[in-house]
């Protein structure tokens, strides 16, 4: 790999004696990763099903998130694995893990990520979370939104928006509204040029200042969400003191109120992962976050007879009874948690859970559905091994054999949901959406 001289000359300069082995790191494969969904299930029992996910590779412990593991090259690819599909894990950098952890999360928070897509730190959020509070995943881009959203459904997250939104306009409709801020700032990307060595060709130091400009003025627009008390971390992947120190100390200069805790750098040849920087903050103040005048009341109530059907659904198929605001988008119908904001206003590209739609006097559930719901959630359910011919059929969009009771059905891999199914007479109607049924061999 050819590295920018300017680049390594920035490197050479911070790094001193441990240069060397900096550079010839490079030469060396990347560190894998992956995180087990929380919202699933025990972590304890994915580590005997990871022997199964990848054979033959050992896994480590990622020590700063005990739901994390890393791993080395490997024949086998584990995101095209049941697993995957059922959401039991996301591929994520072992660094980029990090970030998320120092946010310490409690359960019923208010929470952004403000720079949200692909989706890896808001799916971990949410896990943290345990379907409790409300989580605004944000991204500005509309086609990484989009990718985001696909990704907080896989998961099985109940309790987000996605948004599409600029970073300023949400500062004017959220003023110190969330205990919890993420800015996972748009960066230069120094810190993954092993991992992504195209992103080597886009490097400049012209970029390198517009990634610091840009980053101050998202920062700006995290001030004034952030509540008294509450805690923001401020991260990139990328080793740019301009973007790193320099991004955090113009910002503690410009809010005297904010307090730093801690700022660390992570260099792929001290760790096993890549480049990652985070700082976390707390802004001074008794914890006293801004009350909710746009909180969603009866006015973004679907109509009875909606929530009706939908009832009757749950009673038929369901152990439990889902609490919450539910709002109807045309035929679609969504929970949101009750202490959700409206979304007039707002460029939302996923409200809550889309929980199925309503035709002709019927509820058909989606798959977004399934995909937060637990087997002992649901009444019938059929559970197949993720390395089954059935789980290959189903995910191929193809009809299986089965036993079990009439009706609806909830699908799993080793105890995963992957989506709905309708058996009749032992063979099972194939509900598995049809832009995400693919051959995995």
């Amino acid at each position: 790999m050819v590295l920018p001289s300017d680049y390594t000359d920035r490197m050479r300069k911070m790094l001193g004696d441990e240069y060397d082995d900096f550079i010839a790191c490079y030469d060396k494969n990347e560190i894998k990763g992956l995180r087990f969904n929380l919202l699933k299930g025990s972590n304890m029992n994915f580590t005997e099903t990871l022997k199964n996910v990848i054979s033959g590779v050992n896994f480590d412990s990622v020590e700063w998130c005990n739901e994390g593991y890393c791993y080395g090259e490997t024949a086998c690819r584990p995101g095209s694995h049941p697993l995957h599909e059922a959401g039991a894990y996301y591929i994520q950098e072992p660094s980029a893990m990090l970030p998320v952890t120092l946010l310490e999360i409690e359960e019923g928070m208010r929470v952004l990520d403000l720079c949200a897509s692909p989706g890896g730190k808001s799916t971990q959020i949410a896990s943290y979370l345990n379907n409790t509070g409300f989580l605004i995943a944000n991204e500005i881009n509309p086609a990484r939104a989009k990718n985001l959203s696909e990704n907080i459904e896989r998961m099985g997250v109940r309790n987000a928006y996605v948004t599409n939104e600029d970073s300023g306009r949400l500062a004017k409709i959220f003023p110190s509204y969330f205990d919890r801020i993420l800015v996972d700032a748009p960066c230069s990307g120094e810190g993954m040029f092993r991992k992504n060595p195209e992103a080597v060709n886009e490097w400049s130091v012209a970029n390198v200042k517009l990634c610091a400009d840009r980053q101050d003025e998202i920062m700006a627009n995290a001030y004034e969400m952030l509540s008294p008390g509450g805690r923001l971390v401020y991260s990139t992947c990328t080793f740019s003191e301009e973007e790193d120190e320099g991004t955090t100390d113009r910002f503690l200069n410009r809010y005297p109120d904010m307090k730093l805790l801690s700022r660390e750098k992570l260099f792929p040849h001290k760790i096993k992962g890549e480049g990652h920087f985070a700082a976390v903050f707390e802004k001074e103040g008794d914890k006293k976050r801004a009350t909710n005048p746009c909180a969603n009341g009866e006015e973004m109530s679907a109509k009875e007879v909606d929530i009706k059907l939908f009832r009757a659904f749950e009673k038929e198929c369901l152990n439990v009874k889902l609490d919450g605001v539910f709002y109807k988008s045309k035929d679609n119908l969504y929970l949101l948690p009750n202490n959700a904001p409206k979304m007039s206003g707002l460029k939302v590209t996923r409200p809550g859970l889309h929980l199925g739609t309503v035709k002709k006097d019927r509820f058909v559930p989606a798959h977004a559905f399934a995909m937060a719901l637990k087997k002992d959630e649901v009444k019938n359910a059929i559970d197949f091994a993720s390395d089954s011919i059935e789980i290959k059929k189903y995910i191929a969009g193809e009809t299986v054999n089965a036993d079990g009771n009439k009706g609806w059905n909830l699908i799993l891999a080793d105890g995963y949901s992957l989506g709905w199914g309708k058996l009749s007479s032992g063979i099972v109607k194939n509900h598995y959406p049809k832009g995400l049924r693919r051959n995995l061999g």
